[in-house]
């Protein structure tokens, strides 16, 4: 979706925000992770969560989606492994609370439309204040969510930023793992 346009409504009125990251997706996705914004990083380097401390890649491969660590420049080949990755909200930023409530409530509403299109077995948010915000769920936990979006299933994760100090890198891990269990049994 490189090039796209999403409008975005703020306090100055609406504005076109440019796409600063490509979805990445394929046929038949297992799961679309949905980060909840590049960073600053990404936006430079075109790639979905290239911080270094973010702990995004490791955890996939600890988790077993992927059989060996892949470095944010292969995202490329998530796709082989029925993976995907977009995120909430387009615009980069240092961090996530630096994005506004309008912000995510657009970024739920696009997420959804492209969930419908896409059409993966399970959304994997990652990041549970995003995505009670987009949602207008302020009660989600991390976890399976009650209800789908899009027609999917949702799976709410930590936020593997390593701004997210709350969860260990085995920790995050842990509920990929619960996710993929979950799609395996399915």
């Amino acid at each position: 979706m490189h090039g796209g346009h999403l409008t975005a409504t703020g306090p100055h009125g609406s504005t076109t925000l440019r796409d600063v990251i490509d979805d990445v997706l394929g046929p038949s996705l297992d799961v679309l992770f949905c980060g909840i914004n590049p960073g600053l990083m990404s936006e430079a380097t075109g790639h979905h969560f290239a911080r270094p401390g973010n702990r995004f890649w490791p955890a996939l491969h600890l988790s077993g989606f992927t059989p060996r660590l892949l470095a944010p420049s292969e995202q490329h080949l998530l796709p082989s492994y029925g993976l995907g990755i977009t995120n909430v909200v387009a615009r980069a930023s240092a961090k996530a609370s630096e994005l506004t409530r309008e912000e995510l409530v657009e970024g739920g509403r696009r997420l959804e439309e492209l969930v419908a299109r896409v059409g993966p077995k399970v959304l994997a948010v990652l990041g549970v204040s995003a995505y009670r915000t987009a949602f207008a769920r302020p009660k989600a936990v991390v976890g399976l969510q009650e209800e789908p979006v899009g027609g999917v299933p949702v799976w709410v994760l930590p936020n593997p930023s390593g701004l997210n100090a709350h969860w260990t890198l085995a920790g995050i891990a842990e509920e990929l793992r619960r996710v993929r269990e979950h799609i395996d049994r399915a």
